[in-house]
């Protein structure tokens, strides 16, 4: 989609660059989608397709919240600069709501009261999202020689770097997740 390229690209597009891109005048675009919100969700979908979020994955709830999750990162982890723009318009896919209507079957059948589903769901995004981004961080992300804290310091030291460092905070960011999807079930009932 050269939208999606063109986000990849600069982190932004207009109706014109994609209709200059395509070669085709703006007004043509109009007929298959309406404004840039539409072009937005159209992206997500496509994101989400290319990653295979939409496919369900039988098995306990939290193999299932788990791996998709995994997903949900590595497709936004290959277009990150489409993050911001997601999260700037309405999801209404109704691809990408059935990801979200699987997940909330999901964390229902787990135990999770319905009127906190929404409140996971977002935690969720935010951990995926934030994950995503801190692919694109630079290896060493904080300055040891900057760093007073004795604790910091080691943190630092002892992190590793790059990819290693990024998955590992994500694993460990999914298993409190987890554990804390596993308190608000158990706390309900």
């Amino acid at each position: 989609m050269a939208a999606l390229r063109l986000v990849d690209r600069t982190g932004e597009f207009t109706i014109a660059q994609v209709a200059d891109a395509l070669g085709v005048r703006p007004s043509s675009l109009y007929n298959h989608l309406s404004s840039k919100g539409e072009i937005v969700e159209a992206m997500r979908s496509l994101v989400f397709r290319e990653g295979g979020v939409e496919d369900g994955h039988p098995g306990p709830w939290d193999q299932t919240v788990r791996s998709r999750l995994h997903r949900y990162r590595a497709c936004f982890a290959a277009h990150q600069r489409l993050i911001p723009l997601v999260t700037a318009y309405t999801v209404s896919s109704p691809e990408v709501m059935g990801m979200y209507d699987e997940l909330a079957e999901t964390l229902r059948t787990a135990g999770v009261p319905d009127g906190q589903l929404l409140d996971v769901i977002t935690m969720c995004d935010s951990i995926v999202l934030g994950a995503a981004l801190d692919l694109a961080a630079p290896d060493e992300v904080w300055a040891v020689d900057q760093a007073r804290s004795p604790a910091l310091i080691a943190a630092i030291q002892q992190a590793g770097s790059g990819r290693q460092r990024s998955d590992r905070a994500f694993e460990l960011a999914l298993d409190i997740l987890i554990a804390g999807i596993s308190n608000v079930a158990d706390q309900s009932s």
